[in-house]
C-alpha cells in the first residue's frame, strides 16, 4: 500500500494484480479504507462488476482518471489500457503464470514490479538467489501466532468426522477442500452423513457470483460450520474462527498450493490443525510424496521460504530467460549453472569475473574438521560446503571467524582447511590449476592460464 501511495503522489498510476475475487474484494475495500482522507480514486475490476461497470473502469484507466486499480486476470485483457502505468503489485505470485507478468512488461518498459507470494515459484526464488531482482524475506510471525498441526493421512471417515466435531465443539469453524468441481457434491453428502448437525455450503469458481459472495459472507460471519470448497480459498481468506483444514486428495495439489491452504488456518491464537488425505489403495507418486513429505515436515511460522527452496529442488529452478517456470537445471548440476550464470551478469555489469575453473590443492596434510568439532556432522558438512564455494580471502576470515564462534577456537586441522583453502583461492586468481606435493617434498604447480601464471609466480617465487 505504501509502494502504491507514492507512485501515486508521483502521478503515475499502479495495476494490483490478485488471483481471486474474493481476494480482489478484500483489497479494494482495505485500500479504500486506508486511502479515504486523501483524493486518490481507487476501482476493482473482476467479475463481481457487471459488464457496464467494468466498461467504464477501463475508459477511465486509459483517460488517466482512476489511480489505482484492483483486480484479477481481467486487468490482463487485451482492452483494458493504462494512460500512465508506473507500478505493478503482483499478489499472491505463485498463481499467475510468467506470460501474465510479461503482460505488464510489454505495457510500458519502466513499470516497477512488486511480487508478493508466501511461496516464491521456483523461476523467481531462483532469480532472487542469483542477485538478478531484489528479495526481502518477513520471518515475525503475529503476535500470538502458533504453529499449525500439520498430519498426512490415508482417506478415512473416522478422520474426517473426529476433526470436524473437534472444531466444532470448541466453537470454531472447517475448511473441507476437494479441487474437482464434478465430484465435490459427494462430500457434501458426506458431511451430512458425518456430521449430521452441522450448517455447510459449497464453493467453487464456476458458481454464480452473488451465490458465491452470499455464501463466503455467511462463512465469514460465522453462520456456516463447514465450508466445502475447491482451492478457491487459498487467497486471501483471513477468517480466525476457522481452525481446521481438511485436504481430499492432497496428492493433486502443487507444493506452494497445499502451504497457501494451510495458511487459511491458524489465523487467530487457538491451535489450528491441517489433515491432507490421500486416496486408499492408491499409488502415490514420487514427486507427489516429496511434496507431502516436506508440507508434513516444515509446518512451522516461516515455513514458506523453506518450502520454495524444497520446490525449487523437486520442480528445478526454470528458464531464465524463457517463460519456464520450472525446468531441469539440476541435470546439469545447479552450482556449475548458478556460477556460470553469476559469471555472466557480471560480465555485462563490468565486475571483475571468477573464472570457473577449480584448482586442484594436494599436499598431503590433515585438513578437516575434527570429529565430534561442532557436535554435528550435519552442520560440519555445511562448513565444508561453504568453504568450498567461497570466492575470495575475505569471505574465507569471515567464515573462520563465524565457526570459531559457534563451536570454539579452530583446531589445528581446522586452520589448514582454510590454509588450503586460500591457496586454491589464489590458485583461481592467478591461473594456477594445480598445486601438488611429489615424493621427496617437491611442490608440483600446474596452470591452466600461462598469461596469468607465469608473472605471477615469477614474483613470488623470484
Amino acid at each position: 500500500m505504501r509502494a502504491a501511495f507514492k507512485a501515486v503522489l508521483g502521478g503515475r498510476q499502479v495495476a494490483v494484480l490478485v488471483p481471486t475475487t474474493v481476494l480482489a474484494s478484500q483489497h479494494f475495500n482495505t485500500f479504500r479504507e486506508r486511502m479515504a482522507g486523501y483524493p486518490v480514486r481507487i476501482e476493482m475490476l473482476s467479475r463481481f462488476r457487471t459488464q457496464k461497470e467494468a466498461d467504464a473502469i477501463v475508459e477511465d484507466l486509459a483517460e488517466g482518471q482512476i489511480d489505482i486499480v484492483i483486480g484479477t486476470h481481467r486487468l490482463l485483457g487485451k482492452t483494458v489500457r493504462f494512460k500512465d502505468l508506473g507500478l505493478v503489485v503482483i499478489d499472491e505470485e505463485q498463481r499467475f503464470g510468467v506470460e501474465h507478468k510479461e503482460r505488464f512488461k510489454a505495457m510500458r518498459a519502466t513499470v516497477d514490479v512488486l511480487t508478493m507470494t508466501a511461496t516464491p515459484i521456483p523461476r523467481t526464488l531462483n532469480l532472487a538467489m542469483l542477485g538478478l531482482r531484489d528479495i526481502s524475506n518477513l520471518t515475525t510471525p503475529p503476535e500470538g501466532r502458533m504453529p499449525v498441526k500439520t498430519e498426512v493421512h490415508e482417506f478415512s471417515k473416522p478422520v474426517v468426522k473426529n476433526a470436524i466435531e473437534r472444531e466444532l465443539r470448541r466453537g470454531g469453524q472447517v475448511y473441507l477442500v476437494h479441487n474437482r468441481v464434478e465430484t465435490i457434491q459427494r462430500l457434501d453428502k458426506l458431511v451430512t452423513e458425518l456430521v449430521p448437525s452441522a450448517t455447510k455450503a459449497v464453493v467453487h469458481g464456476q458458481m454464480n457470483k452473488r451465490a458465491l459472495e452470499q455464501s463466503m459472507m455467511a462463512f465469514v460471519q460465522g453462520q456456516i460450520d463447514v465450508l466445502i470448497a475447491t482451492t478457491i480459498i487459498e487467497s486471501g481468506l483471513d477468517i480466525p474462527n476457522a481452525n481446521t483444514l481438511i485436504v481430499d486428495s492432497a496428492h493433486m495439489i502443487g507444493l506452494a498450493d497445499l502451504h497457501q491452504l494451510r495458511g487459511r488456518v491458524g489465523r487467530g491464537t487457538h491451535r489450528a490443525h491441517a489433515i491432507f488425505m490421500l486416496p486408499g489403495r492408491r499409488i502415490v507418486s514420487e514427486v507427489a510424496e516429496k511434496r507431502l513429505r516436506t508440507i508434513e515436515e516444515h509446518s512451522g511460522l516461516g515455513a514458506g521460504f523453506r518450502i520454495a527452496l524444497k520446490d525449487l529442488e523437486i520442480r528445478g529452478a526454470g528458464n531464465i530467460l524463457g517463460s519456464e517456470q520450472s525446468g531441469y537445471i539440476a541435470d546439469v548440476g545447479y552450482e556449475l549453472y548458478c556460477r556460470l550464470l553469476e559469471n555472466a551478469v557480471k560480465e555485462l555489469r563490468k565486475e571483475k569475473v571468477t573464472d570457473a575453473t577449480d584448482t586442484f590443492v594436494d599436499l598431503e596434510v590433515g585438513a578437516r574438521f575434527p570429529d565430534g568439532y561442532g557436535g554435528d556432522t550435519a552442520l560440519r558438512l555445511g562448513f565444508y560446503r561453504r568453504i568450498a564455494g567461497a570466492r575470495d580471502a575475505a569471505e574465507l576470515e569471515a567464515m573462520a571467524t563465524e565457526i570459531a564462534d559457534r563451536c570454539g577456537p579452530l583446531p589445528e586441522e581446522a586452520r589448514l582447511l582454510f590454509d588450503v583453502a586460500r591457496l586454491r583461492i589464489i590458485g583461481q586468481d592467478h591461473g594456477i590449476g594445480r598445486f601438488s606435493l611429489e615424493t621427496g617434498g617437491v611442490l608440483q604447480l600446474g596452470y591452466f592460464d600461462k598469461d596469468r601464471a607465469l608473472p605471477f609466480l615469477r614474483n613470488r617465487l623470484g
